[in-house]
């Protein structure tokens, strides 16, 4: 029996119960081992006692171990103790798709086929593995407050499946699959029906079958036509219907066949959702009745004359062929034999063949010699435009550096000669001299941690540098839409300098501006330079890199994906500004830029202002707030900071006590004073009735606290 607080494994403290389900109950332990917290899942007494269950629940268990996925509630331990059947999962603080379906009633399309996307992959890892899932539905996806999706039950519906485990216990009769619901043979098909009856649950807010019991919906699945989710919600897209539909199709070899096939669909059906692209397959099409059309009769026809002029003609050729035997004298047994051999010899067909021979060894030559030419140079024609292709085709890197702190124009001439694009933006600030450069939108050196990696960008990136603004500056006018010489006259006229850089946008006009930098209407110093961005028209391959900064990590992949960009390496890092907590404060590219379709972004994910640290070095002084306190007396004396860290327990009569602490994360705390207050029997006498009064010895124990504050590191 599972109790708060008792230890497992001899390593998991159990602190609280987070869930429970059919088979089992969830609960918050600590890993004093690795010092992190875990969620631990207990089986229920009932299926603990069947030992045919627990022997392939532990087989699927471990094998799901082995699954590493960010899309998948990774399995940490397996384990046994006192009757007690246990696994060790990944803690993710979170709600179940299920909880957020009901409180939303129903999902938005791009939400909805995002998450879809993210279980998509999860099961693409456990399929590679050979692990099939069994059991998808709401109740197994959850979503971690910094909106990461993950699939979670691994092993456990294979082993609970197995066992004839009845659905009431399962509840996932909504969502199986028909070959499931048959007990039939199930495999990667069944996951991605399962996954499709999730969408239309997403989509609608319902299941789309149901009934008043669990056989009941089971024959639905088998039987009944699955209903559209534009029925009950017409404003879904077309692509994402036909996509539901295929995953839910009754054959398995009418839905999708694998998780790569799907993810493909999902995700094109974020960039043309009206688009009808999905092909819906009838395995039974090629192998059906077809009726034979006039066009087909004729063909058989002439093929069939070809066949009747061919065989005559070869049965006249032979006729001849005998009445020129009988006229010939008499002639050896073995030349009869060798004309027999040859009777079907053709003289007009030898010479065809022979002219293909001497045609084909004729090109065979000329490639030959074309080869061997260009190898030792004598054909040189077309390399160079070759070499020239593949070069424009590379994108060449530079390291990015370090700019904050430096002076503006330093900063942007550096960046100018890596072949990076500048951008100002500029920030009023009484702590850093005008024109000093605060931050960059991309950092390096050692900005970003100087043992890190380099970080590389392609040339042409553009950096936004975030400048300190001068009290006394000049209103930057407006130049966005004009023309490359009229926006350059209106500021010189202002007194800046100009820098024209390209850039490519379908909507705006060829050599006219896209953005300038510092923005319209921000002051900037007299003499300082603006950047000015003109359009070289639209290039069909680039795709302009969005502003990522403050999405949410669902919200940015989603972004990315509709513009054809996957999202690179997910990291996370702490940042100063707190309202960019689990949300998205950098990017590998910067925002206009010019990336290829498919072009990988990375993003960073805030954890938050790095925590400050404090110590306490100070004497602590005996605790003569209480009166009865005396010199020489035992105290025991404890320090315990705000967050319950105890630094100090420790029993003196010799007082101050010097403490030297570092690292401590509250900044405040409190010290404890306890000692024991003795006081003697006396006699005194009432001076207004002369009555003599005695007091009895006491003992008691007093308590004295102190709070105290910190210094912050």
């Amino acid at each position: 029996m599972i109790k708060i607080g008792m230890m497992i494994g001899d390593r998991y403290e159990i602190l609280e119960r987070i869930g429970t389900g059919g088979m089992s109950d969830v609960y918050k332990a600590k890993d004093y081992k690795l010092n992190r917290f875990v969620a631990v899942k207990v089986l229920k007494q009932e299926f603990s006692e069947n030992a045919n269950f627990v022997s392939k629940f532990r087989v699927e268990a471990q094998a799901a171990a082995g699954l590493m996925h960010p899309n998948i509630v990774n399995v940490y331990d397996v384990g046994e103790e006192s009757g007690i059947y246990y696994i060790v999962m990944e803690l993710v603080e979170g709600i179940t798709l299920k909880k957020y379906i009901e409180r939303k009633a129903r999902l938005s399309v791009k939400e909805a086929v995002s998450i879809a996307i993210q279980v998509s992959m999860g099961l693409e890892a456990a399929h590679n593995n050979h692990i099939i899932h069994r059991d998808i539905k709401p109740q197994n996806i959850i979503i971690s407050k910094e909106g990461k999706v993950k699939v979670t039950d691994f092993g456990i519906a294979k082993a609970a499946t197995s066992n004839t485990i009845t659905s009431n216990v399962m509840g996932s009769v909504h969502y199986t699959s028909p070959e499931q619901a048959r007990g039939g043979y199930s495999d990667e098909k069944s996951d991605i029906y399962s996954l499709g009856i999730t969408m239309f649950e997403m989509l609608t807010g319902r299941v789309p079958f149901n009934g008043e019991t669990t056989v009941a919906i089971a024959i639905k699945h088998i039987q009944e036509e699955m209903p559209s989710p534009r029925d009950y919600v017409p404003e879904i897209p077309i692509s994402v219907e036909q996509i539901v539909c295929k995953c839910c199709q009754k054959s398995p070899d009418r839905r999708y066949q694998s998780m790569p096939e799907l993810i493909v669909d999902l995700k094109q059906s974020l960039i043309n959702p009206d688009e009808d692209f999905v092909k819906l397959v009838d395995p039974d099409e090629e192998a059906s009745t077809r009726m034979i059309t006039d066009r087909d009769m004729a063909q058989i026809k002439r093929q069939s004359d070809r066949r009747d002029s061919m065989e005559e003609a070869m049965r006249l050729k032979k006729d001849n062929m005998r009445a020129y035997e009988m006229e010939e004298d008499d002639e050896d047994e073995e030349d009869d034999e060798d004309w027999d051999d040859d009777e079907d010899y053709d003289p007009k067909m030898e010479r065809i063949t022979t002219i293909l021979a001497v045609v084909a060894a004729l090109l065979v030559g000329c490639i030959v010699i074309y080869a061997v030419g260009r190898a030792i140079g004598v054909f040189q024609f077309g390399q160079e435009e070759e070499n020239k292709t593949v070069q424009e085709e590379t994108t060449e890197q530079v390291e990015m550096i370090k700019v904050a702190g430096m002076n503006v124009d330093d900063a942007k001439r550096e960046l100018l000669e890596l072949g990076l694009t500048p951008e100002i933006r500029y920030e009023k600030t009484a702590e850093h001299e005008a024109g000093t450069v605060l931050r960059a939108s991309v950092q390096g050196g050692a900005a970003a941690g100087g043992d890190q990696e380099k970080l590389m960008l392609d040339k042409g990136t553009v950096i936004i540098l975030t400048v300190a603004e001068s009290p006394e500056g000049v209103k930057v006018p407006a130049t966005t839409g004009k023309s490359k010489e009229e926006a350059t006259s209106i500021l010189e006229k202002e007194g800046f300098v100009v820098n024209a850089t390209e850039g490519y946008d379908h909507t705006v006009q060829n050599g006219y501006v896209i953005s300038q930098s510092p923005e319209a209407g921000t002051t900037a110093p007299q003499g300082s330079s603006v950047t000015i961005r003109i359009s070289q028209g639209a290039d069909e391959n680039k795709v302009r890199v969005p502003d990522l900064i403050g999405m949410e990590e669902m919200d940015a992949t989603v972004t990315l994906t509709e513009l054809g960009l996957p999202v690179g390496n997910v990291t996370s890092v702490s940042n100063e500004d707190a309202s960019l907590t689990g949300k998205v404060c950098s990017q590998s590219y910067s925002v206009g830029s010019y990336v290829d379709q498919g072009t990988a972004i990375d993003i960073a994910i805030s954890t938050g202002p790095e925590a400050a640290t404090y110590r306490y070095t100070e004497g602590i002084v005996a605790p003569t707030e209480d009166p009865d306190y005396q010199s020489g007396m035992m105290v025991n004396v404890t320090v315990t900071t705000a967050d319950g860290t105890q630094l100090l327990s420790t029993q003196t009569a010799s007082f101050p006590v010097a403490v030297n602490y570092t690292g401590i994360k509250s900044a405040t705390g409190v010290i404890t004073f306890t000692f024991r207050v003795e006081k003697e029997a006396a006699t005194m006498t009432d001076p207004s009735t002369g009555e003599t009064i005695t007091t009895e010895a006491v003992s008691e124990d007093r308590t004295v606290r102190r709070d105290i504050s910190f210094t912050q590191e």
